[in-house]
Formats: structure tokens, C-alpha cells, sequence
């Protein structure tokens, strides 16, 4: 019967639910039953569904606009940049090992998000090394940043300032310290220190950053010399960039970055009098192997505001800085620029966090793409990230338009972020909120250890 009946049913013939299926009970359908009434479209319901959006003349708006992650800041940035500058700020030491597992690692990991707890309201802003900032993040410092783009760290401290978070200038940065505190004269700066073989110029820039108001230090220990950064080799990268064969060809489809280097000021680095030589040979020249906590004890000594080391990669050295008398300590592999196969600060994290973080404040960077992560770290136990190559794609993809994008970016998924998981507030985040999935497990009880045991 079932099938005489789905026969019936293919070809027209109706089956009322719940009745009998036997041949006797199914009847046809009239030729003349309507399915769907239809009409004449009405034109006003027609442009009422049509709504047409004013098309964005400004270049820079339009593409800054069509970005919907940092991701997608990348790949314009990537388009509009010569290669050697891109690859700089692109590329990592050696095999790029540490950058891919540092990233890895974000993605790695599993939310938790709880269920009827409404949050219409939402606090992302924080209290970091006794001031205020809007989200839990600031700019990270980053080097030669003028020949990422032109406007470089104006853009940088400038967007920083409207967003009300922190900008932090580099040593090797390429705008003197007192034009960012102009940039940005209103907001938080802080100032990375290296320490140099002349230790003078050194205590110079430190006291300059004072003068300017600068509230942080950051005392960097992880480039005691330069890592290997094979793509910068391989490209021939030198400050400033030499004219070859090979720059010419790659700038053909790229002349507004060359328009904007050759008709701006010149580079200019706040505490190296040369600028010839790749990358690898200025750091070389500039850094000193030796560096030691004396050099900190110094720097404390002579540095009036808040002191943080970064570039910690293990939790008996977090413990003894903080014996030393810092405020914080920023987990770093130098976004992997510096030794390659190096800790993944994000997986540290939780270990450090519970040896230190009720006597310092725990910061995190490397690898941070997307406001998820940020939202992780900090319920791992950060109280505050910094964003590198983030910031620098959005400057390269459309200058201080792009940074402020780079900037919503984050924040848009930092705010939808925290909404899934039912917090309203930074505070309310906790390490119950994340699992960190496992894939590189260290195999017995050798090296990886030693560390906690120091």
C-alpha cells in the first residue's frame, strides 16, 4: 500500500494526515486549488526594499571600511607596502616557529560562556600601572615604524590618545619623544629602553622620557643581540632602503610609499647616530650582551614613574624581577623576533600568574590578531596586552585612519566577546571561562622544566 500511495502522491494525489492511506480515502486535488496567491509587484513596496547606499569616494575609507578583521588589515597592508618593509614588520627569527605557536596558541584554547546572565552594559575599561585605560590594551613599541608608513608613530599616539589607551615609543623608534608627547599630549606614553654598550645614551633617553611625562618604563631584556631575521637577509632590508634592481620592480605598483619616503623628512632614530647597515647589524651595534640585573637596579634607581621588564620567558625569572622591585613584568617572546622555538607567553601565562600576580601586574603580548584573544589573557589572569604587527598592519593598510580601525577592530570583538560569555566586565572574567587545548606537550621531565625549578 505505501507504495501504490506514494505513487498517488507523485502524481497529484492528496494524502490528509492521519487518515488512511488505502487507495479507497485518497482523493485528487482540484485542478483549480491556488497554492500561492499572486500580484503585481506595487512599486513603493519595491523601493522600500531597495536601499541604496551612498557610494564612499575616499580610497582610503572605502578599503579601511571593507577590513572587518586584523586579518584583513594584513592583506592590504601587504598590498600597499614594499616587500622588505612589509616583511619586516611581517617576518619573525629563523623558521617564524615562535610566531606560528604563539598564534597557534589563541586559537588553541576552548571559551566557556555562561547562560541567563544578561550584560546590556559593558566596562572593558582597567586600571594598569596607576593609570586608566578605555580597553585592555595599549600599542606596543615597535621599531623604524616610519618606514612601515609615513605618518608612523604620530599616527600611532595620536590614535592611542582618542581611543584612551596607552602608547608606548620605542628606542628605535623613528619620532623623538618629545613629538610623540605632542602627538599625544593628553593621553598615557610610555617608553621602551634598551640597554646600550654605551650605557650614557641609554640614561639620557630615559631621563628625556621623564621630562615629557612619560608614567612607564618598559626595561627590555630579551635582545641581548639581534635574532636571525632571514626574510630581512633575504631582501637585502637596510635603513634606509637602498635603490636596487629588485626594490625598483616591487615599488612600480606601489608609488604612493615611495612618494611619501622621498617627500618627508628624513629617518631619524631617537638613540642611533648612524643608520647604515640591515637591521641585524644596527641592533648588534647598538645592544650589549652583558646586561645584567645591575643595569635594572640603575635604571630603577634613576627612573621616577613605573618600572615593567618585558621579555620574560619563565616563571623562576618573573619571581626573582619581582624580588627586584618592579611593577610588572610583560611575558614576551619579542613577538618571535628574537630566539626562534622560544616559550609561548600565552601558555605561561597561568603559571606566572599564580607565583606572582596578587605582587605584580602580569602583562602579555605576541601574537594577539583578534579582541578574543586579549579577552583570554585576561581571563587567564593578564591585566593588560599589547598589540605589535596589529597595530602596524592597520598603520600600513591607511595610516592614522588605519590604526583607529585596527583599534574598532579589537574592540568590536572584545565587547561581542565578553556579551557571549555573559560578563559585563573585565573583572568578571576568570580562568573558568577558558581551557587552553593541548598540542605541543613538553616530552618528560627534561629542559622545559628547569625553568620552574631555577
Amino acid at each position: 500500500t505505501s507504495h501504490r500511495t506514494h505513487r498517488r502522491i507523485a502524481r497529484g494525489l492528496a494524502v490528509p494526515c492521519g487518515q488512511d492511506t488505502s487507495p479507497a480515502t485518497i482523493r485528487p486535488l482540484r485542478k483549480d486549488t491556488v497554492m500561492v496567491q499572486r500580484q503585481l509587484p506595487k512599486p513603493a513596496e519595491i523601493f522600500d526594499l531597495l536601499k541604496f547606499k551612498a557610494p564612499e569616494l575616499d580610497g582610503r575609507k572605502r578599503r579601511l571600511q571593507a577590513a572587518l578583521t586584523i586579518a584583513d588589515l594584513r592583506t592590504i597592508a601587504k598590498r600597499r607596502t614594499p616587500k622588505a618593509a612589509f616583511d619586516y614588520t611581517d617576518g619573525a627569527a629563523e623558521g617564524e616557529l615562535s610566531l606560528s605557536r604563539a598564534r597557534q596558541a589563541f586559537e588553541d584554547i576552548e571559551f566557556h560562556p555562561g547562560i541567563l546572565t544578561p550584560a546590556p552594559d559593558l566596562d572593558t575599561s582597567v586600571e594598569i600601572l596607576g593609570g586608566p585605560s578605555a580597553l585592555p590594551f595599549g600599542i606596543a613599541p615597535t621599531g623604524f615604524t616610519r618606514l612601515m608608513q609615513t605618518e608612523g608613530e604620530i599616527a600611532g599616539a595620536s590614535a592611542a590618545g582618542a581611543a584612551g589607551i596607552p602608547f608606548t615609543l620605542s628606542t628605535l623608534g623613528t619620532t623623538s619623544i618629545e613629538e610623540v608627547k605632542a602627538a599625544n599630549p593628553h593621553g598615557r606614553n610610555w617608553f621602551q629602553l634598551y640597554v646600550m654598550r654605551d650605557r650614557e645614551i641609554s640614561y639620557a633617553l630615559a631621563r628625556r622620557a621623564a621630562a615629557s611625562g612619560f608614567d612607564t618604563l618598559m626595561f627590555t631584556v630579551d635582545t641581548p643581540v639581534a635574532g636571525a631575521r632571514l626574510r630581512d637577509k633575504r631582501n637585502g632590508f637596510s635603513i634606509p632602503p637602498q635603490l636596487t634592481l629588485g626594490t625598483i620592480v616591487n615599488a612600480i605598483p606601489r608609488p604612493w610609499w615611495w612618494y611619501d619616503f622621498l617627500t618627508t623628512p628624513k629617518l631619524e632614530f631617537a638613540s642611533l647616530s648612524s643608520t647604515g647597515g640591515t637591521v641585524g647589524e644596527l641592533l648588534d651595534a647598538a645592544m650589549d650582551p652583558t646586561i645584567s640585573y645591575e643595569d635594572l637596579a640603575v635604571i630603577r634607581d634613576l627612573w621616577p614613574g613605573k618600572i615593567v621588564v618585558k621579555g620574560v620567558q619563565n616563571v623562576a625569572d618573573s619571581v626573582r624581577l619581582i624580588d627586584h622591585g618592579v611593577d610588572g613584568i610583560i611575558l614576551s617572546n619579542h613577538g618571535g623576533r628574537q630566539l626562534d622555538r622560544a616559550p609561548i607567553p600565552f601558555h605561561l601565562l597561568p603559571q606566572v600568574v599564580r607565583e606572582v600576580g596578587k605582587d605584580a601586574t602580569v602583562m602579555i603580548d605576541t601574537g594577539i590578531m583578534n579582541g578574543a584573544d586579549i579577552v583570554a589573557s585576561v581571563a587567564l589572569g593578564a591585566k593588560f596586552t599589547l598589540i605589535g604587527r596589529a597595530y602596524l598592519y592597520g598603520l600600513m593598510a591607511g595610516g592614522r585612519q588605519g590604526v583607529d580601525r585596527t583599534i574598532e577592530i579589537l574592540r568590536a570583538e572584545i565587547e561581542r566577546t565578553m556579551r557571549l560569555l555573559g560578563v559585563s566586565s573585565l573583572a568578571e572574567l576568570e580562568p573558568r571561562h577558558v581551557t587552553q587545548l593541548t598540542r605541543l606537550v613538553p616530552v618528560g621531565s627534561g629542559a622545559a622544566s628547569v625553568p620552574l625549578e631555577a
